[in-house]
């Protein structure tokens, strides 16, 4: 029993402010370049699995040229995708250009939803770079908050890990996205998630961006047996299912990184308790190709001064390997 108490403080701990979204600080965000509301998700819901409503603007078959020192308009489309029966919601925030765009697939903490890659969505795509936002099936505190299918008690890293790896396949037969420019985002638990998925999906993605992400969630579980786990768990105001705790155990993906050669940018905030900057450095030395940043004054879910920044750094990273 002690044991186990000792596993869910530390998990706590780890994962308390994961779901922390990340907020614009700036009141006019969302607007298009002319200063008119982007179309929003409510306008319209695609039922077509993997598969956008009618958009406004007509894609060219070949790549758009995105220029960096351009701002564009932009659209929100609602976007459903499947996953072993169950359906997967998402939004893509998608630059009117005149071909294919790139595309960052972005990955929630836990307990969160789709909004916490929002602000990122609404600021990539004025930059002519589109961004899908998924709800992980099970992934939230609430159906309210959470409009995939599943329920929280049978979803894990790995089962998030499998939305990824749907969204992906469904993304590469969206018409607005250059499938050979694709990125995975993620934050806390959801960059474990990208970590995992791009060593699975290495030769489909262009790069990661990982943000806090919770490397250390492995750690927390060595020295445990079958035995040791609890049937359910509440962490953080979501309830877990032993499968959360039996995955976390059984892989560590940290071995697997020495070998992942596309580009990485992790990003961790100096004043994070949550999961530490000797976590996220130790594992950027693993990749081959990667690049660390502190954000001075960030904390565990980037806001504010701290969001603009950390978004500078996704922008620079992204077209710097275009």
């Amino acid at each position: 029993m002690k044991k186990l108490a000792l596993i869910m403080c530390l998990l706590m701990m780890c994962v308390f402010a994961a779901g922390c979204s990340s907020k614009p600080s700036d009141p006019t965000e969302g607007k298009a370049e002319n200063g008119t509301e982007a179309s929003t998700a409510a306008e319209g819901l695609s039922e077509s699995i993997g598969e956008t409503k009618e958009l406004s603007t007509q894609r060219a078959a070949e790549p758009a040229n995105v220029d960096p020192d351009k701002t564009y308009d932009y659209e929100v489309s609602e976007i459903w995708c499947e996953n072993e029966g169950q359906r997967i919601y998402g939004e893509a925030y998608i630059p009117v250009t005149d071909g294919k765009s790139p595309l960052v697939i972005h990955s929630h903490g836990l307990g969160s939803n789709h909004e916490a890659g929002a602000s990122f969505g609404k600021k990539y795509a004025q930059r002519g770079i589109a961004l899908y936002a998924m709800d992980f099936r099970g992934g939230s505190k609430s159906n309210n908050e959470n409009r995939s299918d599943g329920v929280s008690t049978d979803m894990s890293v790995l089962t998030e890990v499998s939305d990824v790896s749907a969204v992906l396949a469904a993304a590469k037969t969206w018409d607005f996205v250059d499938t050979d420019r694709i990125f995975l985002q993620g934050g806390s638990q959801g960059g474990l998630v990208t970590a995992i998925s791009g060593v699975r999906h290495e030769d489909e993605i262009a790069g990661l961006i990982l943000h806090y992400p919770a490397f250390g969630m492995h750690d927390i579980m060595k020295g445990t047996s079958d035995e040791d786990l609890p049937e359910t768990a509440d962490i953080a105001g979501i309830t877990v299912g032993k499968i959360f705790f039996q995955d976390l155990h059984k892989y560590d993906v940290r071995p697997d990184l020495q070998s992942f050669d596309k580009p990485v940018l992790i990003l961790q905030g100096s004043e994070d308790p949550i999961v530490l900057p000797s976590v996220t450095k130790a594992a950027a030395d693993m990749y081959p190709n990667s690049e660390y940043h502190i954000i001075e004054g960030g904390e565990h879910g980037f806001s504010g001064e701290y969001h603009d920044e950390a978004t500078k750094y996704g922008l620079d990273f992204i077209f710097k390997n275009l």
